[in-house]
């Protein structure tokens, strides 16, 4: 093998790496994105059973009036 072609494949195996690298973060950074979004989804589902609860415990003992 001559010095080029070594250079060459060291490129090619540096540039591989790169993009496992960058597909890597992209999968990480859509994974934090999904796990935000269900959090958030979450927070809602329980903040909108807080209010009929609470909806509840005012029909319940009439402060609803």
């Amino acid at each position: 093998m001559d010095s080029q072609n070594i250079n060459y494949q060291a490129g090619q195996a540096k540039a591989q790496t790169e993009e496992k690298a960058s597909n890597l973060t992209d999968k990480a950074s859509s994974a934090a994105q999904s796990t935000k979004e269900s959090i958030q989804e979450a927070g809602a589902q329980m903040q909108a059973k807080a209010r009929d609860t609470m909806d509840s415990v005012k029909e319940a003992t009439g402060m609803n009036k």
